[in-house]
């Protein structure tokens, strides 16, 4: 597994996926500038080790992460190569509205994504058990009141909360199908808005203002 993610190719690649867009052959060529043949056989690698999958809409190709896992496994990635210097800073506009607010595959990262977690930990609405991530009864009411159906969520198949380290504040955010129901809520709510091309999540003034109402520190 470390060798198909220590390529610095096959790292651009799956870098680029944890933003949880689906992106085709030649897109993930560009940015991992190389040729379109060495990034198809980069492309079966990861499939076969169970990285990424493949979609195919018509004559068109499209990959994404694997799951949910392999996006909390990068971002660990991510976090360990920033504490110990491996990852270049990037100067430019985006990169401190990445530090605040993005899309980490389906769920809120960034240092409102820790507040988030920070505060439904706090209020003992998650309970924290070593590695293990739950909703307390008190939790679920607060859910409710957002007009998110736990029961819904408890249906899937995917984990109803899991923690997810974060690269960048390099603490835990929410992952887990409650993780993702909390990001669409404050999509819906009108609070922020996905920047296209990038993983950016930015808040409005009055958006960011009723986060903090919903998730105080």
């Amino acid at each position: 597994m470390g060798s198909l993610i220590g390529d610095p190719a096959r790292a651009n690649m799956l870098s680029a996926l944890i933003s949880g867009k689906a992106l085709t052959p030649s897109e993930l060529a560009e940015i991992a500038n190389i040729t379109l043949q060495t990034t198809s056989a980069h492309l079966k690698k990861m499939e076969a080790g169970g990285l990424i999958r493949q979609r195919k809409q018509g004559r068109h190709r499209y990959f994404n992460l694997a799951d949910e896992d392999v996006a909390g496994l990068i971002e660990s990635m991510m976090g360990l190569a920033a504490k110990k210097g491996h990852i270049r800073t990037r100067t430019g506009p985006k990169a401190p509205e990445l530090r605040k607010a993005r899309v980490c595959y389906n769920h809120l990262a960034g240092e409102l994504g820790v507040q988030m977690y920070d505060s439904l930990i706090s209020r003992k609405y998650l309970h924290e058990n070593e590695d293990e991530v739950t909703l307390t009864k008190a939790g679920k009411d607060f859910i409710s009141t957002l007009g998110i159906e736990i029961d819904t969520l408890k249906s899937s198949r995917r984990p109803l909360c899991k923690s997810c380290l974060d690269w960048s504040a390099r603490r835990s955010h929410l992952a887990g199908s409650l993780g993702t129901a909390l990001l669409d809520h404050i999509y819906a709510k009108g609070w922020a808005r996905r920047l296209n091309e990038v993983r950016v999540v930015e808040f409005s003034p009055k958006g960011e203002l009723e986060f903090t109402a919903h998730f105080p520190l």
